[in-house]
């Protein structure tokens, strides 16, 4: 078996757990040791992806440039990685990660929204940037139509496209049904990727079977620091690997010290499943809203699940958490009706 490429995200998509508050030293540090044990991409941005500091997303401690300055040159095994959401993010902002040594960005769009990608990831194929097509919230979109959407971002360049189960949603069934719609649509050289969240506490079970189907590229987080219940946790993803045998270069023990001794201690709210993050999963929500919805639910009196659940069952994207305090104000006047 060809060897696994495995992406941490810890300092991206671990940002939604501690609202974007990444010490610049800590992400350092972090980033170094992830270096050392050996995982082969580490992305960092904002968790919305570069320039998603903002007051719909949420501000951070810091800039994508101020956390992206002098990682690269500390790294002698990981690709540094970023992200970007056409419509956020400016091929300029592209540039500027280039200049700074980001070697790999993930373009990212909501499911059925791939012809906003072609622009962006052309240009990250011009900086000489291995590129990967990053699609969200994958439970949205049937198998068949799914692929679709992969092959406009394979057409514009991508080296990579990833199902992306941003809600922690898909069945394990699911994930296979897509990654084999994957696998008859794009061409043997396109390398296809999985990212998923836990909210159901299928990440590593879905991360699994999308690899047995296909899948070479395979994402994954310390602690499964990330949003909602996290991403498959990477320290027991790398041990399920080591116990079916499957070629990797990343050090088990390494990563669990990292997981328990450094990234731990960071959360003030623990990355796990419960009652408002199992919801995210059960509901079809982007993981990222649960801050914002734990936040609206305490301002007005009510139960997180009741939020996560109505945004559910209005289909709210990415890109929508200003409307989270609407869905709020609706539940709270129904009930004063």
């Amino acid at each position: 078996m060809k060897s696994i490429y495995i992406q941490d995200v810890t300092l991206r998509d671990g940002m939604h757990a501690i609202r974007h508050q990444y010490d610049k030293e800590k992400l350092k540090e972090i980033a170094i040791a992830l270096d050392k044990a050996k995982v082969d991409a580490i992305e960092i941005s904002h968790g919305d992806g570069l320039a998603g500091g903002s007051f719909n997303y949420g501000f951070g401690s810091h800039t994508d440039w101020d956390w992206l300055e002098g990682i690269a040159e500390n790294l002698s095994h990981a690709k540094l990685t970023t992200l970007v959401l056409p419509g956020i993010a400016t091929i300029e902002d592209l540039k500027r990660a280039k200049d700074l040594g980001v070697a790999s960005v993930r373009i990212a769009t909501h499911c059925t929204e791939a012809d906003i990608a072609p622009q962006h990831i052309e240009a990250a194929k011009k900086l000489g940037m291995d590129v990967g097509g990053f699609l969200m919230m994958a439970h949205m979109n049937e198998p068949k139509k799914l692929a679709a959407q992969a092959k406009i971002m394979e057409s514009a360049g991508a080296d990579c496209v990833y199902v992306t189960d941003s809600a922690g949603a898909l069945l394990m069934d699911d994930v296979i049904d897509r990654i084999k719609a994957f696998t008859d649509e794009l061409k043997d050289s396109t390398e296809i990727g999985i990212h998923c969240h836990h909210n159901l506490s299928l990440g590593v079970a879905n991360t699994i079977v999308a690899m047995e189907y296909g899948a070479n590229r395979l994402d994954a987080s310390l602690a499964g620091m990330g949003a909602g219940a996290g991403n498959a946790p990477l320290e027991v993803l790398i041990a399920v690997l080591n116990k079916m045998d499957v070629p990797h270069n990343a050090d088990l023990f390494q990563l669990m010290d990292l997981a328990d001794d450094v990234i731990r201690p960071l959360q003030k709210r623990p990355v796990r499943v419960d009652r408002e993050t199992l919801s995210l999963g059960y509901a079809g929500v982007y993981s990222s809203f649960l801050l914002h919805a734990e936040r609206a639910a305490e301002k007005y009196g009510l139960d997180t699940r009741e939020i996560l659940l109505e945004l559910g069952r209005r289909k709210m994207v990415g890109g929508q958490e200003d409307m989270i305090v609407d869905v709020a104000l609706d539940i709270k006047n129904s009930k004063e009706e």
